[in-house]
């Protein structure tokens, strides 16, 4: 008052001053209250008291408005921005604004390193590293999000050993029938445990199916199918591996049915049958039919001469190509047949020259024989040497006979009709040299009687 009548205010006018002060004062004040840190006290003011108020709420409005900013930059780099580490600086606070800034930074700090820590172990988890854990002290709900990654973590470990184990006892050992054994599993990873234990039983059941069929196959059962349920490429090999098996049956039965003929039943010229093979298939069966054609025509050819030998035809040979066991067949029969041909030649010339030509010691010559054929050649020379000797020796004692010596005998040893005829020789020079004796004997005695008689009757 004493300011305002020095200035030469009224009271009236100090008053009015005073309440426009108070007023601005209210107005910065209430929009502080609300969160409105633009305004200033902008009213002129005169009195020290009122100096200093307006220049500490204006102070005041500069502090909170830089905190303001500090910590509005602050919670957007880390809530929209998401970097982390950011902190609040406030120059020339103290106070509580002083612990309220520190109180921010901690904040900031804390949720730096918890979010950084899961970040972490999140991080290793995206990369396959399930060895990381959430180690940052927390509370509240930090504490149960860090409980739940960390648990989260210790069942994918285990999920993925489970995973590890399985695919390695199916992929590598071979070890069918597996399953994930994960406790407490629940909701996505329950549900992905069920779908990899149905997958490795699916797995086992189609591959077990196809094990018995193609084991099966192996062990010459053609009977088995393939019949479990399948889709895609399992499906596809599935249909692969039950038409193989009926192709290979067809095959079978056909190969079958052909060795049957040729084999046992004697029907030459048959072909394996087998509709829609292809690569393999069709090239053993081209290969079954071509040495079926081969085996046909070798064994007729074989058959024909083999039977014009047996038709006493020795001009024929085996002509038809043949390689191993059959072109030793081929090349003994041919042999076979020529050393027959040498062979029946020389006898014919032998029993000629003997029989037509009365050539005696002849001797059928057949080089490179062996087994019955020289034996049969043996028995031959052998007979032609024996009716040789002995119409030789007949011949010599018919000689004799004729010359009149009667005392050849027939000696050579004979069996049969030949002893019977050497018998019948001996007997009549024996026979001819008895009669021959007594021929000689009488007419000795009648030619000496006759002599006596003419000299008795000349003496009288």
């Amino acid at each position: 008052m004493d300011a305002a009548f020095e200035g030469g205010l009224s009271a009236v006018e100090e008053l009015k001053m005073l309440k426009d002060q108070v007023q601005d004062v209210a107005r910065v004040c209430r929009a502080v209250a609300i969160g409105d840190l633009s305004q200033k006290i902008t009213i002129p003011v005169e009195s020290e008291i009122m100096r200093g108020l307006k220049d500490a709420i204006n102070s005041m409005v500069d502090k909170l408005g830089k905190f303001a900013e500090e910590v509005t930059r602050v919670s957007h780099e880390v809530g929209t921005e998401g970097k982390l580490g950011g902190q609040a600086v406030v120059i020339g606070v103290e106070g509580t604004w002083l612990h309220l800034t520190n109180v921010v930074n901690v904040l900031a700090n804390n949720l730096t390193l918890q979010v950084r820590s899961i970040a972490t172990v999140t991080k290793a988890v995206a990369q396959g590293d399930l060895s990381q854990q959430i180690e940052v002290d927390v509370q509240g709900e930090m504490l149960d999000l860090k409980n739940y990654v960390n648990d989260m973590v210790v069942k994918l470990r285990a999920l993925a050993a489970e995973v590890t184990r399985v695919t390695l006892e199916v992929g590598s050992q071979g070890e069918l029938g597996g399953q994930v054994q994960v406790v407490g599993l629940s909701g996505e990873w329950e549900k992905l445990a069920v779908n990899v234990n149905r997958m490795c039983m699916n797995l086992t059941n189609q591959v077990r199916s196809i094990a018995v069929v193609t084991t099966a196959v192996a062990r010459g059962d053609l009977t088995r199918q393939v019949e479990i349920e399948a889709e895609g490429e399992i499906a596809a090999l599935k249909d692969t591996i039950n038409n193989m098996v009926s192709q290979l049956s067809t095959f079978a039965s056909e190969v079958t049915r052909v060795t049957l003929e040729v084999g046992s039943q004697g029907k030459l010229g048959g072909q394996v049958r087998v509709e829609g093979v292809s690569g393999e298939w069709k090239h053993l069966t081209d290969n079954v039919n071509r040495m079926c054609d081969n085996l046909t025509n070798q064994v007729r050819s074989i058959a024909a001469v083999t039977t014009a030998v047996a038709n006493g035809n020795l001009t024929q040979k085996v002509e038809i190509t043949a390689e191993g066991e059959i072109a030793q067949l081929k090349d003994t029969i041919n042999n076979m047949v020529a050393q027959l041909s040498v062979f029946a030649s020389e006898v014919t010339r032998v029993t000629h020259e003997v029989g037509s030509q009365g050539k005696l010691g002849g001797q059928a010559q057949v080089q490179g024989v062996s087994g019955e054929w020289k034996r049969l050649t043996d028995n031959v020379n052998r007979m032609c040497m024996n009716l040789t000797n002995q119409v030789r020796s007949i011949a010599e004692v018919t000689t004799a006979v004729a010359n009149g010596n009667l005392t050849q005998k027939v000696d050579i040893d004979a069996e049969g009709e030949i002893a019977t005829l050497k018998d019948t020789i001996n007997s009549m020079v024996h026979q001819l040299n008895t009669f021959a004796s007594e021929v000689t004997r009488v007419t000795l005695e009648v030619g000496s009687k006759a002599s006596l008689e003419d000299r008795c009757r000349s003496m009288a």
